[in-house]
């Protein structure tokens, strides 16, 4: 079955939008609509989600926050899906420094986010990327300084890395 992960991000970023910026990091798991509507009728019914239901439409499902002691990667690193779950999703926003030199990098001593704050160029963007266990993937990026739905970048590759490493939750401990 081909999910459409491209409109679950895309649904998300709305989402987060709504909520407004400076907000924590959200994960998701992504559920096939018509299996929630079936295991889980009085959810489905409180989110209004009866009658029929497209079978390529995937539904986000809100994990518990990351605990903030733990770096991301490290958290991510501990996370595993049971099968019903068709994929995952990641909202985070983070602050870039626009350019093209790849050694821009704070002094030992300073704070990386108060050093990034205060270089020329500096951004801050939400990113929403979700993974499927079938190997698809969206990303859906939005400026801070361009906040309108009409300004939103998706893509396949946006986030690479954050892709792949949310694809990494998704392996069986014996695949990887």
């Amino acid at each position: 079955m081909s999910f459409n992960i491209r409109e679950a991000v895309l649904e998300l970023e709305r989402h987060a939008a709504g909520q407004g910026w400076d907000q924590p990091v959200r994960i998701y798991a992504l559920v096939p609509t018509t299996d929630l509507v079936q295991r889980e009728p009085a959810l489905a019914e409180m989110l209004g989600l009866t009658g029929d239901v497209d079978a390529d439409d995937l539904i986000p499902v809100e994990q518990e926050p990351l605990p903030e002691s733990v770096p991301l990667e490290e958290a991510l690193g501990r996370m595993a899906w049971p099968e019903a779950v068709a994929g995952c999703a990641m909202v985070m926003e983070r602050l870039v420094v626009k350019g093209s030199d790849a050694t821009l990098e704070p002094p030992k001593d300073a704070d990386p986010g108060d050093w990034a704050q205060n270089q020329d160029g500096s951004e801050e963007v939400r990113m929403v990327a979700g993974v499927l266990r079938d190997g698809s993937r969206h990303s859906a990026l939005r400026m801070r300084s361009h906040d309108s739905e009409d300004e939103v970048l998706n893509g396949q590759d946006l986030v690479p890395g954050l892709t792949s490493a949310l694809a990494l939750t998704l392996e069986d401990d014996d695949e990887g």
